[in-house]
């Protein structure tokens, strides 16, 4: 039979704009479906926007497959479109002995996981660099950097247009449903909104993937993991900006940790913390500062009193509760589901915006191959 598209995307956030390119470049006619005014406005504007070395992964993950080559790509990606980063580097910092095996361990990782240029480095030499910085030992990662997330998503968009697809947004996705003979029917737009058919589907919409996964007809409630909600907040500093580089205090239980970030616009941000929550919430309460303060001064013991101002907050598609280990991206085809021509993803946070080029050609890759 013939299909309206050869494949609708759920979400105009990073990761779906860039399985949708990835399946635009091959030839496939593709939507991508956005429920929100804009491209992006969910979990891919609301983070650090980091470009990951990709060195903390464990071995054959696929954060640490995808996080370097879509690190590697990204780059090239960026240039060829003009899109602004720096690629300024990272220090990982031991603040004192005891944290020295930690960041060992992240550079045992980082070289199993073959990220490019890794270097022990004394706390003097780091000092070097970073003048102010408290640091007993440290790794720098060169490769590590900041970007304008969203200009790279317009560009993705941009792609996608010139390969003759459409990007569709104010439009939510309400449900599909398999056709006998292969491909879905969709619907969305909300009340009284369109049905299309397509032949393959892709739902990448961030923290709505397990409800969009419940829209699908004949999806097996069983095989739909858990979603948790894990909230971040950052503070901007009133000043200038301390440190050149990243810097990053080893990881905590479940995320990467506070960290430093002077972004393009040369303004110094820390953040994300960490805490759960049950729903979307992105307020940033202002007592967190001392908190944030106490933290800080751990590698940066200059930080002025009162120079924290509330920034904003992010939320991130865990798959795991607090306490629980940190589980791997899912990428859910029709070996685990059993729907044919489905592909649902699942707990895409950190590093999914450096993976989501790799990403996207994995997916497009598994859906042709089946």
């Amino acid at each position: 039979m013939s299909f309206d598209f050869d494949a609708v995307v759920v979400g105009a956030g990073a990761v779906g704009l860039a399985c949708g390119r990835a399946l635009a470049k091959r030839g496939l006619s593709v939507l991508v479906l956005e429920k929100e005014p804009h491209i992006g406005q969910g979990v891919s504007s609301r983070n650090s926007e980091v470009i990951h070395g990709g060195l903390y992964y464990p071995s054959g993950s696929l954060k640490a497959r995808f996080c370097v080559e879509g690190r590697r790509s990204l780059y090239a990606f960026l240039d060829s479109h003009k899109v602004d980063y720096r690629k300024c580097g990272k220090l990982v910092v031991a603040t004192d002995a005891a944290e020295v095996p930690r960041i060992e361990a992240i550079f045992q990782q980082a070289t199993a996981n073959e990220v490019e240029g890794l270097e022990h480095l004394t706390g003097e030499q780091a000092r070097t660099l970073e003048p102010g910085l408290n640091a007993h030992a440290a790794i720098l990662s060169p490769e590590s950097g900041v970007f304008d997330s969203h200009g790279y998503m317009l560009a993705l968009q941009g792609e996608i247009e010139d390969a003759g697809g459409s990007v569709v947004v104010s439009t939510p996705f309400e449900r599909a449903e398999p056709l006998p003979g292969g491909g879905f029917t969709v619907t969305a737009g909300g009340e009284g909104g369109a049905t299309l058919t397509a032949r393959l589907l892709v739902t990448a919409p961030g923290l709505a993937a397990q409800d969009a996964a419940a829209r699908i007809a004949g999806y097996p409630t069983d095989r739909i993991p858990a979603a948790h909600f894990g909230k971040g907040v950052y503070f901007r500093l009133t000043g200038r900006a301390p440190f050149e580089r990243l810097i990053y205090p080893p990881p905590i239980p479940g995320a990467l940790g506070t960290h430093y970030r002077k972004d393009l616009g040369g303004q110094a941000v820390f953040g994300p913390d960490l805490v759960y929550v049950e729903a979307e919430d992105y307020s940033v309460d202002a007592a967190k500062a001392a908190e944030f303060e106490r933290y800080i001064r751990r590698f940066w013991p200059d930080l002025p009193d009162g120079a924290l101002t509330p920034d904003y907050a992010g939320i991130r598609p865990k798959l795991h509760g607090p306490g629980e280990p940190q589980p791997d991206f899912q990428l859910r085809g029709p070996d685990d589901h059993g729907i044919a021509g489905l592909m649902a993803l699942f707990g895409i946070e950190s590093p999914g915006l450096t993976s989501s080029l790799a990403i996207g050609e994995a997916v497009a890759d598994a859906l042709l191959d089946d």
